[in-house]
């Protein structure tokens, strides 16, 4: 293989301008969001003292995105996207700035933080699916995998900034300065969706496309056509389980702290390196990720199989170095795998509905890794962290190889064929 044919593509990025408003918009606001997550993290605990109020932050976020989630995918296929987007971009640079002010009072309220992050994870719940669904009007459908591919690249890079930023600032301006610069990046943000062109959604036969729904039942209607639409495609069915297998059984990000003490010898740093090591892999997965345009269910098969196998031998590792570059290369699988379970979940959804499939996606995504993370917490309280990471490793592999055999239109989606709206009609 050609070593120009691994480079990462950025044609999306060349060739469609309003993509690259949307993607540098994205990237920066992430950055920002990343940032603020670690603020309310430190603030809570100052505030109240108690690591359960950390958590509970968490599950205010995430409730909220589910509804907002659900929501979000069917105005996504009744209205225009680019729309939905700006009307959701205002009310999160308030909510940033409600944190900024707190955080600059005298006496902080506790409350606040609950309600803004509550806020804040129903909006990015009702924009997130017109976001995923914008993404192949603007780039076509031919570049679905290096849109995802810069995408998971510009996702990790955050993860990599976002938090090292927010602790510099937190030790140097303070909290309320990281507040104000989310907000900043919001409205940069929303100054470059001005510039996108409309994104009107797709006509269909049951009416113009433009109706946001006058009341609950064609809401509830609109959902349940997507839910149909998705228990009906055995791939986009395989492509969900083939992620909750990844997510489910093999998230180690809250053992980090009980394997860098107990298997590694080390404290924070430690903790840190672990951290980092997956999204290291990740970045050098995207810069070498041009070969997916012309992969498939196979390749995300192994993929999903590279991530369980790699935490399996990073659980059972003692040797920090080894155990690093076994998670760099579980990272690498989980970029990979991210990249193609896009791509492919976009290409084989017609236009019409990839609203509101793009929000079953994201509940899972949201989902997932919390009950992922609860899970590996849970058996490791009986078994060890140790144990708990090689046996929800070794559970990954199984799961996978279970649905790559049950689903044979998983193994033989591609991204090279006709997409879903394309395709003949039988």
């Amino acid at each position: 293989m050609p070593l120009a044919s691994l480079a990462m593509d950025f044609t999306p990025l060349r060739g469609s301008r309003d993509f690259r408003l949307l993607f540098a918009g994205f990237a920066g606001a992430l950055i920002g969001t990343l940032m603020t997550g670690v603020a309310v993290a430190v603030q809570v605990y100052d505030l109240s003292g108690s690591p359960l109020h950390i958590g509970l932050t968490g599950l205010a976020r995430a409730l909220p995105l589910v509804v907002g989630v659900l929501a979000g995918g069917v105005l996504a296929d009744r209205m225009d996207r680019r729309r939905l987007l700006l009307a959701t971009r205002p009310p999160l640079i308030l909510a940033a700035g409600a944190l900024a002010v707190n955080a600059l009072l005298p006496e902080p309220q506790l409350w606040v933080i609950y309600v803004a992050t509550g806020l804040t994870g129903l909006l990015a719940g009702l924009g997130g699916p017109a976001m995923l669904a914008a993404v192949p009007d603007l780039v076509g459908t031919g570049r679905l995998a290096a849109a995802g591919a810069l995408t998971a690249a510009a996702t990790q890079l955050a993860a990599l900034l976002g938090p090292a930023l927010g602790g510099v600032l937190i030790a140097g301006p303070g909290l309320a300065f990281c507040y104000a610069i989310d907000a900043v990046g919001l409205l940069a943000f929303s100054v470059a969706l001005l510039f996108v062109r409309p994104l009107p959604p797709a006509r269909t036969g049951t009416g113009t496309g433009t109706d946001t729904g006058r009341d609950l039942r064609q809401a509830f209607g609109a959902v349940a056509a997507g839910l149909r639409f998705v228990r009906g495609h055995r791939l986009i069915v395989g492509l969900l389980l083939i992620d909750a297998a990844a997510m489910v059984f093999t998230m180690p990000q809250a053992l980090y702290p009980v394997l860098a003490d107990e298997q590694f010898g080390g404290g924070a740093g430690i903790v840190g390196l672990l951290y980092a090591a997956p999204a290291f892999g990740a970045l050098v997965g995207a810069a070498t990720s041009g070969w997916t345009r012309r992969a498939g269910g196979h390749a995300l098969v192994a993929a999903v199989l590279l991530w369980g196998l790699s935490l399996t031998g990073f659980g059972a590792a003692s040797f920090l170095p080894l155990a690093l570059l076994l998670l760099a290369l579980a990272g690498l699988g989980d970029l990979i795998s991210e990249t193609l379970r896009s791509a492919l979940l976009q290409h084989g959804t017609p236009r019409s509905l990839r609203g509101r499939v793009s929000s079953l996606w994201m509940v899972q995504a949201t989902v997932s890794p919390a009950l992922g993370n609860a899970s590996m917490g849970l058996l490791a309280e009986f078994t060890g962290a140790r144990a708990a990471v090689i046996t929800g490793g070794l559970v990954c592999v199984a799961a996978t190889l279970v649905v790559a055999a049950a689903f044979p239109a998983l193994r033989r989606a591609s991204l090279t064929g006709p997409a879903a709206e394309e395709a003949p009609r039988p």
